[in-house]
Parts: C-alpha cells; structure tokens; sequence
C-alpha cells in the first residue's frame, strides 16, 4: 500500500509523464518561450529602421550584437532554471558576477595569478558561496527568497572590499600588473568575426547543462523535488543534497558570468551585474519553467533569453526610451505567470 502511494505521488513529477489528450493552453505555455521568440522576430523585421533598403534588425552584426548581450544573463538564466524547477528563488547572482569580476581582475592585476589559478579560483568561490545559501536555506527551513536577499547584500558588500569601489581595468601584457593576454579573447568574435566568444560560453553551457537536465539522475531529482517535495523525499531521493546542489549551480553560473563580464568589458566594477537577477529569471519564467516548480526546460530558457534580448533591440533600433523596454518586459513576464497559474487551476493544481 505504501509503494502505491509512492508512485502516485512521484508521477507528476517525472516529466515524460505527459497526459496523452493536452490542454490547448497548456501546449502554448509550454512553448511560449519558442512562439514568443517568432513573434518577436516578425516584428523586428515588420518594424525594423531601414538604410539603403537593408532591414537593421536582420543585419549580421545587429544579431551577434544581440547574442552578445545576452550572454552574461543567459549563462545565469541557465543555472537560475535549476533552481527555479526545485520550487526555489536566488537574488544573489547579479551581485555574484559583480563580485567575481572584481576578484578576476584583482587577482590577476594585482595579485600576478595566472589565467587557469584566476578562474578555477572565482568559480570555486561562486560554487562555495552558492552552496552556502543553500545550506542555510535548507537547513533552517528558511525561504530561498530571504536567504538569496541577504546573499546579494553580502556579496556586494565583499566586492566593495576588495575593489576598494573603484574600477579595476585589466590591462594586457606580460609583465607586473597585467592580466595574461589570452584573456583578452573573451571580449573577441571568431569566424569571420561574427560569433561572440561569450556567446559560444553560453551555448556550451547551456548545452551541458541540458544533458545534465534531461538525461542524469540528478535532473530527474531536480524535477522530483520541485513536483513533490515530500513524495520525492519518501522514494529516497536525497532532498537536502539537490537543494543545496541547485544553488550551487547558480554559484557557479554567477561566476562564470562575472569571469565573461570581466573578460569583455576589460574591467571589474563592484556594481557590475545590477538588476540581472531579475532579467534572469524573467528569462527563465518566459522560457515556460514553472515558477511553482516540477516543470521547465533549458530550451525553453535560452529561447526566453533570446527573445527578451531581441525585444530589448527592436526597441532600441526605434529609439524606444528605457523605461518603456522595461515595461514591456514586465507585461511579458506577468503575461508568461498567469498563462502557468490558468494551467495550474485547469488541471487542478490549485494555485
């Protein structure tokens, strides 16, 4: 009777389970991220400025200046959709990649570290601060939102520390004070000069991150806990340990974004990454995961970061002032949460 009720439980869970008849809104809020993205690049190409009959937004280094944008909250997007799968929240990444752009160029600029030590150093210092919070979120049953909250103070607060609040610009060369050239190479674009290496750091990882997702047992843990927390616990599946794993990984994403930052901009800011927690998670919202948890997808996450870039550039090519982008942004995530919450009550999830 016990193994019944286990297996009930866990079901809604494991995302192969789909019901074989699905709700016409439900397939859209699955691929909403994919739609928006088309829709979003028709109108780019409905409403792009013309010059010499050329439509703007189709031209080559308007597309890569596109990916390049997004790269740095992509990368973050991807780590964020774990967490938001298990149910969870994290505040703090914009304010990790501010950090880890200044350890970066601190630690090669004026401590003489070389490439690999500097960046196996801020990636092990994003892991550790990631799984710091998840720790104590887990383990005092606090909410990942207050936890997170504090995490963002904190690590503004250390980047303020070691960059004194001053910029740290990397210079490149091989003598004291410089930072290894070949770092240089993230701020540069490859075939021809067309693709961003940032934005190929972000289609790795977001590629990794997929078989991760989709094809380990540690994905289909990921989905178990955020579907059915409790269930997920009575089958065996070790809870505390994705949880604390979840956030991590955003650690690690954060940094990875904060090394990227660094590489491109050629400095280091204290108050780099401001506000990319929330386009993050937009991102991942759009992208279909369900902020309630047990759903999403990493497609869906790099379609939702794509789509908001473009939007950002269609805007931005029609001389759209900030604060309209802004709210248009914020109709489409409150459009992307009540298109999850109508499923929700249709298959009587409750809210």
């Amino acid at each position: 009777m016990a193994d019944e009720k286990i297996s009930v439980a866990v079901a809604p869970a494991v995302p192969a389970a789909a019901p074989k008849h699905r709700d016409p809104l439900a397939l859209i809020v699955r691929f909403q991220s994919l739609i928006g993205l088309v829709l979003v690049a028709i109108g780019g190409i409905i409403f792009s400025p013309r010059r010499h009959g050329e439509i703007l937004f189709l031209n080559p280094d308007n597309i890569a200046n596109i990916v390049r944008a997004v790269s740095e909250t992509g990368i973050i997007a991807i780590g964020m959709t774990f967490v938001i799968i298990t149910a969870g929240i994290d505040l703090s990444v914009g304010a990790v990649l501010g950090l880890s752009s200044v350890v970066t160029a601190s630690m090669m600029i004026s401590g003489g570290f070389g490439l690999i030590p500097t960046i196996l150093a801020v990636l092990v210092m994003g892991i550790v601060f990631g799984t710091i919070q998840g720790t104590i979120s887990t383990r005092f049953r606090l909410e990942p939102f207050i936890v997170t909250l504090a995490g963002l103070q904190a690590a503004r607060g250390l980047a303020l520390v070691v960059s004194g609040n001053q910029y740290i610009n990397i210079s490149y060369g091989d003598g004291p004070g410089l930072a290894p050239p070949v770092f240089a190479v993230l701020g540069e674009r490859l075939f021809n000069n067309t693709v961003p290496v940032a934005t190929l750091v972000f289609i790795v990882f977001a590629a990794i991150a997929t078989v991760v997702l989709n094809t380990t047992r540690f994905g289909r843990y990921v989905f178990a806990v955020g579907g059915n927390e409790r269930a997920a616990r009575i089958s065996g599946v070790p809870v505390s340990m994705v949880k604390i794993s979840v956030y991590a990984i955003t650690g690690f994403a954060a940094a990875l974004a904060g090394i990227v930052h660094a590489g491109q901009f050629n400095f280091g800011s204290a108050n780099d990454g401001m506000g990319y927690e929330l386009t993050a998670i937009a991102a991942v919202v759009i992208g279909g995961t369900s902020l309630f948890g047990g759903a999403g997808s990493m497609v869906g996450t790099v379609a939702g970061t794509i789509m908001l870039g473009a939007l950002a550039n269609i805007l931005q090519l029609n001389n759209i002032t900030p604060a309209m982008q802004l709210l248009a942004t914020a109709a489409i995530i409150v459009l992307a949460a009540v298109l999850q919450s109508l499923v929700r009550r249709r298959e009587g999830l409750g809210r």
